[in-house]
């Protein structure tokens, strides 16, 4: 599996977990990098990814939920919110991960961790985001 690409599952991990606890995030990162034997640049990678997440959680959500207006935010399942958060941040925010890449990996971690459903979900509404990513970009980066 790519380097890259673990980091992502140990963040998604992370962040599915501080969704339904209280537990610390700096503890949830380490414990999950630690089963998962990440290296010291995936660590990183993974840390920046759940800390971006987070720290952009409530923009990431309004606009996932102007673009997905079918589906309430509160009534997405939690594994795939966060999958959506992850792949926005990732492209929008961070900008070092190309759109079709953070697509293509976010569909691959529903496969892996959503529902049967989750893929399609996904894809679905990343589309729509990615139609207007160059907004959604400068409207993250005001």
């Amino acid at each position: 599996m790519k380097s890259r690409t673990e980091s992502r599952i140990c963040a998604l991990q992370s962040l599915y977990e501080l969704d339904l606890t209280d537990h610390l995030p700096g503890e949830v990162v380490a414990d999950r990098a630690g089963a998962m034997e990440l290296d010291k640049t995936q660590l990183e990678f993974a840390c920046m990814l759940t800390t971006g997440v987070r720290e952009y959680a409530d923009q990431l959500d309004s606009l996932i939920a102007e673009h997905a207006p079918e589906w309430p935010l509160d009534q997405v399942a939690v594994i795939d919110r966060n999958i959506l958060r992850l792949a926005l941040w990732e492209v929008a925010v961070y900008r070092k991960t190309p759109l079709k890449v953070g697509i293509n990996e976010a569909v691959e971690l529903a496969k892996a961790f959503g529902t049967d459903s989750s893929a399609r979900f996904v894809n679905g509404v990343l589309g729509s985001l990615a139609d207007n990513i160059e907004t959604i970009t400068q409207t993250l980066h005001k």
